[in-house]
């Protein structure tokens, strides 16, 4: 059996256990910057008792947030706070990550103050409108600022880079079949619509050596006909093995572009969505944001079946996520040949979960998987349940 709070390397990473606090957006950074509540955020993680906790999100530009309130790598000075922030968590012993990607057609023009961008013109139900397709010449530069991105986390001391490959994110966009319709070089067979994220893992490891580990968040099934499935996700996970880019995959599911409920399972928080916006998008959500927001029953670790079939193929380090709650699941996930877990939305219930696991071994996690935490990126990302 494999102790799940025995230390284990991450690449060239030492971590004190095997638990990683997922990324799940703060909704602490509204000016794109570090700001002191992000810094206790995460600093409740750490002193909860992760191996290391994993800042989200962290956008390469302003253009690639979800709405113009992400921490903007490009932006001068933030590294800076960067720096605090690390140091911060450095000192409760944990490791800290941060995850960095383009939104892609995820991001929300009313919010950015510029056009979205996907490798075709599709439409949006998130800004409601048709994103923009990127040129080549955009496509090389996007790779170039994932770089530099990565270079701002490593001088500021961060442990790890987690490259977002998923939930319809730009280079998730590009995988999928469905919404990558481009007939150059950027799109097509697999081996082509792979030719971004590929690039962008290739830049991110070329920028940071083996200063930082290097890991990806990638989809396993985006959740929609067409899209993204299991076959074409392990050949391109295989791709980047052999590409030695990377210390390890994050395996993830669904699209917060098309079907985010498929990631969260669990109750679909409709009302408190639409009471996030204004009156007239308010009325729309509650009307039909049942059509986006499905409800999908919530199981215990319910990307373990399909996350298996990754261990078949691979021998690149995995790591497994989606509604662990009990220490004996994030056990039985070591000993099939995970490497690490991690943990969202029950950490947000309690960010000192590993402690209760340690003195009882039986416990379960206290969220009640109701998702009604998704609503409050807006206003401060939280569980509704803790006063």
């Amino acid at each position: 059996m494999t102790d799940p709070f025995a230390p284990a390397a991450l690449g060239p990473v030492p971590l004190r256990n095997r638990f990683i606090k997922a990324a799940t957006f703060e909704g602490r950074t509204p000016r794109r910057v570090v700001t002191p509540d992000l810094i206790d955020f995460h600093r409740r993680f750490a002193a909860g008792g992760v191996g290391m906790t994993t800042v989200a999100y962290c956008a390469v530009t302003r253009q690639g947030s979800t709405d113009g309130h992400q921490i903007t790598l490009d932006q001068p000075g933030v590294g800076d706070g960067l720096a605090e922030l690390a140091d911060a968590v450095h000192a409760e012993g944990a490791a800290i990550a941060a995850q960095i990607g383009h939104a892609g057609p995820v991001a929300n023009p009313m919010g950015t103050k510029q056009p979205a961008v996907a490798p075709s013109r599709v439409w949006s139900p998130l800004g409601f409108r048709r994103v923009q397709a990127l040129s080549s010449g955009e496509i090389e530069e996007i790779v170039a600022r994932f770089a530099t991105g990565a270079r701002v986390l490593a001088d500021a001391g961060f442990d790890s880079v987690e490259i977002h490959m998923g939930h319809g994110y730009l280079l998730s966009a590009f995988l999928s079949p469905r919404l990558n319709r481009r007939d150059d070089d950027w799109g097509g067979p697999l081996e082509q619509r792979a030719r971004l994220p590929r690039l962008v893992a290739r830049a991110v490891r070329d920028a940071v050596g083996g200063r930082m580990a290097v890991t990806a968040k990638l989809n396993m099934d985006d959740g929609v006909r067409g899209g993204f499935g299991p076959d074409e996700s392990i050949a391109f996970a295989g791709m980047l093995e052999r590409d030695a880019v990377l210390d390890a995959i994050t395996l993830t599911a669904g699209s917060s572009f098309q079907n985010p409920m498929f990631l969260f399972r669990g109750d679909a928080p409709v009302a408190e969505m639409a009471a996030m916006f204004p009156p007239p998008l308010r009325t729309g959500i509650r009307l039909f944001g049942g059509r986006f927001f499905r409800t999908y029953p919530f199981e215990e670790a319910y990307l373990l079946p399909t996350a298996r079939r990754y261990l078949e193929s691979l021998s690149l380090p995995l790591v497994l996520l989606g509604g662990i709650t009990r220490l004996e699941t994030a056990q039985a996930a070591l000993d099939k040949g995970f490497a690490f877990v991690q943990l969202g939305r029950a950490l947000l219930r309690e960010p000192d979960l590993l402690a209760r696991f340690r003195s009882e071994p039986g416990a379960e996690s206290l969220c009640i998987h109701c998702n009604k935490c998704m609503p409050t990126i807006y206003t401060q990302t939280r569980c509704v349940l803790v006063p």
